[in-house]
């Protein structure tokens, strides 16, 4: 019912509220935005404070004849139109004529056009004059969910303004204000899955948050949310999150299993598996840092922990194949099996070692660093032994049969740390035939190697 009521849009909030103080209100406005996110309700308030009796201050005052008669829809200098479904010239006629009269009881004629981007062509070249040179007592706003199709003409007359979706965390909080004025008992995690399900349109969340109190009575919890929405719970996600960095393929198969035999929406979860990992890449980025994240205190914290677990360049390769399959879900017939086989590809990519890391270590042995600061030991290297000790005794003679049996690889803790490597050694490890080969594979990478 006021400014103070609209959550998220600060910087549409502050421009409006200075433009009815100081007296500077343009002859039109344009409000660009998704849905659900205040477009209407901002048209609407800001024609209440312009045409308040008494206002408090820059607040409309929600008492006066005018405010209720705006409230209710049945003033008559406050004219809204729905374009969807009044998109013609002769639609348009009507506030074209009614400019040359003066308001009845407002300081303002105010029009109100919703999703004016369904206008035609002609309907717009039919109003063009009029909004390029109105009456001083006449005020148009307009709204629409896509900005891109509004003509050039039109948009050069207006102020306009962009809606942003609102945060996850704002939903969040604004639900929880609205439950305590409304008496009603629900979980932080459901409200959360509530704003989640949203993406980031406070209409949609309200609704939700209504059927769930008709659903369930006066107390919500996460799992009722998650079964009237088909979500997946955030400690689920982030424990599949968890088994992909981890390569874990048991437990990413028993994940999806479940989640499709609980009648989980799957491409909901393809995507917020998506803006999992797409936190998880910022928040490495920014060296540890939550600014920029729509997450929880325990959301960061996961993330956090689950940083550690992988490099940077592995988790950006899992994203770019999240990324594919949410884009390649919509054409393909057994959802499941995209999403396990993809899942699978991510969770080897988590934990195999890229072109560029076998280079690092390539570079690292060309430059003689020691092979205990490496991952790898040498290929020819001796192990050191303590001063004065006897020299170990000649290998034994090894048949065939034995030589071919495969060993038992040990422990890497046991190894003996080496010695920094020699002009010799380092000549020995780079004419090695199995690194020739890797090179010959990536050689136009790694010409300064060769």
């Amino acid at each position: 019912m006021t400014f103070e009521d609209v959550v998220g849009q600060e910087h549409v909030v502050k421009t409006l509220r200075h433009a009815v103080e100081r007296g500077r209100v343009a002859n039109a406005y344009l409000f660009v935005g998704p849905r659900g996110i205040g477009k209407t309700t901002l048209s609407r308030i800001f024609a209440k404070a312009l045409n308040c009796l008494s206002p408090k201050g820059v607040e409309p005052c929600g008492e006066c004849e005018n405010c209720r008669q705006i409230a209710e829809g049945r003033s008559l200098d406050v004219t809204e139109l729905d374009a969807a479904s009044h998109n013609k010239v002769e639609d348009v006629r009507p506030i074209i004529e009614s400019v040359q009269f003066s308001p009845t009881s407002s300081r303002y004629k105010i029009f109100i056009v919703d999703e004016c981007h369904m206008l035609s062509s002609a309907a717009w070249n039919a109003l063009l004059k009029t909004l390029e040179e109105p009456p001083p007592y006449v005020r148009f706003i307009f709204a629409t969910t896509e900005g891109d199709k509004m003509l050039a003409t039109i948009v050069s007359r207006c102020q306009r303004f962009d809606l942003r979706r609102i945060q996850t965390h704002q939903i969040v909080e604004r639900l929880s204000y609205i439950c305590g004025k409304e008496g009603i008992k629900a979980s932080e995690d459901a409200l959360l899955a509530i704003a989640r399900g949203a993406e980031g349109g406070m209409r949609d969340a309200l609704s939700s948050l209504d059927q769930l109190f008709a659903f369930k009575g006066g107390e919500v919890t996460e799992e009722d949310a998650l079964n009237v929405f088909g979500l997946v719970s955030r400690s689920e996600l982030e424990a599949l999150a968890g088994a992909i960095l981890t390569g874990d393929a048991a437990t990413i198969l028993r994940a999806v299993d479940r989640f499709d035999s609980a009648g989980k929406n799957m491409r909901r979860l393809s995507s917020e598996l998506m803006t999992h990992f797409r936190n998880l890449v910022v928040f490495q980025s920014l060296g540890g840092s939550a600014s920029g994240l729509e997450a929880t205190p325990e959301q960061i914290k996961t993330l956090s922990e689950q940083a550690k677990l992988c490099p940077p360049a592995r988790i950006f390769r899992v994203t770019d194949l999240l990324a594919e399959m949410e884009d390649r879900l919509r054409h393909v017939l057994s959802v499941r099996t995209f999403i396990e086989m993809t899942l699978l590809r991510a969770s080897r990519v988590a934990t195999v070692a890229s072109i560029e890391e076998l280079l690092k270590a390539v570079r690292e042995l060309r430059a003689g660093i020691p092979a205990a600061s490496s991952a790898t030991p040498p290929l020819d290297a001796p192990p050191s032994r303590p001063a004065g000790s006897p020299p170990p005794a000649a290998p034994a003679k090894v048949s065939s049969a034995d030589a071919a049996a495969p060993q038992a690889e040990a422990p890497r803790a046991a190894m003996p740390a080496a010695a920094p490597l020699s002009q010799e050694q380092r000549r020995k490890i780079l004419d090695d035939p199995k690194l020739n080969d890797l090179l010959s594979v990536v050689g136009g990478q790694v010409a300064d190697i060769r």
